[in-house]
């Protein structure tokens, strides 16, 4: 639990307004420096690491971030889909469920939903004649 808070601190920190100005602070401070160096290999050499570890750090604390908060949110709708009696309840699982058998399932929603298509064009007719 500690690496999870940490990461969402950590994502939070790094997502912020000022965290984006330090990086744009740091980012010309190099680029001034550029002339004192003379443009060499090893100037170059020092933005090019920098952004390339953290580039690579980065890509794991989004990915934890992301789970965490896709984990989060499917809980939610779980609990959303349990509560309500007219659900069903077998779409709770859908996660265990193969690529074949999610399409099927899709499929089968699709068609329920040509079935059950709301004609726009009465709907709006009504709302006209209601004002």
């Amino acid at each position: 639990m500690k690496f999870a808070r940490f990461c969402q601190t950590l994502s939070t920190w790094s997502g912020s307004s000022k965290t984006f100005l330090v990086a744009i602070v740091l980012i010309v401070v190099w680029g001034l420096t550029g002339p004192y160096f003379h443009y060499n290999d090893t100037w170059q050499l020092i933005i090019n690491t920098s952004t390339t570890i953290i580039t690579f750090l980065m890509v794991f604390l989004i990915q934890n971030t992301q789970n965490r908060d896709n984990d989060i949110l499917h809980l939610k709708i779980d609990e959303l889909i349990r509560a309500t009696t007219a659900a069903q309840n077998a779409s709770l699982c859908l996660d265990k469920m193969g690529t074949r058998d999610l399409r099927k399932l899709r499929e089968q929603y699709s068609a329920l939903a040509e079935n059950d298509q709301v004609d726009l064009a009465a709907a709006k007719d009504d709302s006209q004649t209601d004002a």
